[in-house]
C-alpha cells in the first residue's frame, strides 16, 4: 500500500487497484466489468471462465481488510447487458449477502447505460456523475469538475517501462494530475491504454503485489 496526499486529504493506493480512504473507510473501485467474460463467449469468444468470481473474491478481502463501511463504484460495474445472465446475479447476490450491512453505490458509467441498473434487490444506490464528497467529485469519467478534485476511471490507464534487453513492459497505474485522478480497472478481464502524463503528474506503477512511482 502507499499512501499520499491528494486535495488535503489520505489516498491509500492498494496493489489491488483500489483506493482506500481510511478517515471515511469508504473504498474506491473502478471498472469492475463484473460479467465480462459470459459477455464475450455470449459472443462467440472463448475466453476463461471465473473472472466474476475472483473479481468479487478481491473485493471481499479488501473490505474484510481494512474494515470497509462503505464502496463506491466509479462507474462500469457490469459490462454488458448479458451481465444479467443468472449465474453472474446468482454470483452478486451471494456477496452481497455476506456484506449485507455494507452501503454501496454505483456512479453510472458508458457501460452501466446499455447494461442497466444493477437489480434493486442487491441494495446499490445509483447516481449519476459526479458525486460530491468533500473535497472529491467521483465520476467515472475523468474530466475537470468544478465540484471538487476528480476521482475517475473509464480510461483503465498503463505506463510502458523500459526493461532490459529492451524488454517493455505495460503495467496499470495510478495517475493523479492537477485535477483529476485516474484509478487502474479493477476487473481481472479488462484491456489498458497507455497514458500521456504531463511532467507535473504523479503516477505510480503496479507491480502486482506492490507499486513505485513512475519518475516524471
Amino acid at each position: 500500500m502507499l499512501t499520499i496526499a491528494v486535495a488535503g486529504e489520505s489516498l491509500t493506493l492498494l496493489p489491488e487497484k483500489a483506493v482506500y480512504l481510511a478517515e471515511r473507510q469508504l473504498l474506491l473501485i473502478a471498472d469492475a466489468h463484473l460479467g465480462k467474460a459470459v459477455s464475450f463467449r455470449r459472443l462467440g469468444v472463448p475466453v476463461p471462465q471465473g473472472s466474476t468470481a475472483g473479481n468479487l473474491a478481491t473485493l471481499s478481502a479488501l473490505i474484510d481488510r481494512l474494515a470497509v463501511r462503505h464502496t463506491v463504484f466509479l462507474g462500469d460495474l457490469l459490462h454488458s447487458a448479458h451481465a444479467h445472465s443468472a449465474a453472474t446475479q446468482a454470483a452478486l447476490a451471494q456477496w452481497r449477502e455476506r456484506h449485507r450491512d455494507l452501503q454501496l453505490t454505483l456512479v453510472r458509467g458508458n457501460h452501466d447505460d446499455h447494461a442497466g441498473d444493477p437489480p434493486s434487490a442487491l441494495g446499490i444506490d445509483v447516481v449519476d456523475e459526479p458525486l460530491r464528497l468533500g473535497p472529491w467529485a467521483l465520476c467515472h469519467h475523468p474530466q475537470a469538475q468544478p465540484e471538487g478534485y476528480v476521482l475517475a476511471g473509464h480510461l483503465h490507464p498503463c505506463v510502458r517501462l523500459q526493461g532490459r534487453a529492451r524488454e517493455r513492459l505495460r503495467l496499470p497505474c495510478f495517475w493523479f494530475g492537477d485535477q483529476v485522478g485516474v484509478l487502474p480497472a479493477f476487473g481481472e478481464f479488462t484491456g489498458m491504454h497507455p497514458i500521456e502524463a504531463q511532467p507535473q503528474d504523479r503516477v505510480y506503477a503496479l507491480t502486482g503485489d506492490g507499486m513505485l512511482e513512475v519518475p516524471r
